[in-house]
Order: structure tokens, then sequence, then C-alpha cells
């Protein structure tokens, strides 16, 4: 089932993106505070998932567009992705402390978002030829 593959790989690049987005956001927090380098971890992590769905989930699959105003695209809509996601990041650091908790967000809020932006990135972004 093509969809059922596009999904798969759509979670294992978000799984990715989730590495680049941690790493940024520790990276980035002692200048920017939790809050300022998530907003960057999220563009760096949004960036690496673009990119890697654009070759591998849905290189079928066209935009018809230029790949700058598909690129823009992929980030506007991610969008509705991002609130749920940075929703739930940011409800974890007011419950919860440690050095784990900003981690424990973008888990959560990946998972929140995953669905959201698999649709979005799929039906409106990367549409069939």
């Amino acid at each position: 089932m093509k969809l059922g593959r596009e999904f798969l790989s759509f979670a294992v690049v978000g799984a990715i993106g989730f590495v680049v987005d941690v790493t940024v956001l520790y990276l980035a927090a002692p200048l920017l505070g939790w809050y300022g380098a998530r907003v960057l971890s999220f563009l760096a992590a949004a960036t690496a998932t673009w990119a890697l769905n654009r070759r591998y989930t849905f290189s079928a699959r066209s935009a018809n567009a230029s790949v700058l105003r598909e690129y823009l695209g992929y980030l506007v809509t991610m969008l509705g992705g991002a609130v749920v996601n940075y929703g739930a990041y940011v409800l974890v650091l007011h419950w919860f402390t440690g050095p784990w908790a900003p981690a424990a967000g973008v888990a959560l809020g990946s998972c929140a978002g995953l669905v959201v932006n698999f649709l979005s990135a799929r039906y409106l972004v990367f549409r069939a030829k």
C-alpha cells in the first residue's frame, strides 16, 4: 500500500528531524532561551524534513512549483502541526523539570503533529503528478 509506505517513510524522516530539532534546541538554548531556541530548532528540523521527504517519501509526487515555492509551501503547511507541536512542548516545560524535559517536549510535540503534518505534506505540498 503506497499510503502506508509513505506514512512510514514520513515517520522515519520525522525521527531524523527530531534529532536535528533536539540538537539545535540544546545548542541554541544558552543564547536564545528554551522558547526562542525552539523556534530556531523547528525551522532547522522543518528544512531537514522537507529535503528528505522531497527526496525519499514523496519523490514520485510533485508540487508543480519551483523548489523555493515548494519549500515555502511546506513551511506554511507545517505550521498547523507546529502549533500542536509547540503547544505540547510548552505544556511539558510547564509541568516537568529536569534536563530531559525539553527533549520530552519535542518528542511529545512531534508525535502530536505527525498526522497533521503528513496529511498536509501529502495532499497540499507534494501532490500527485
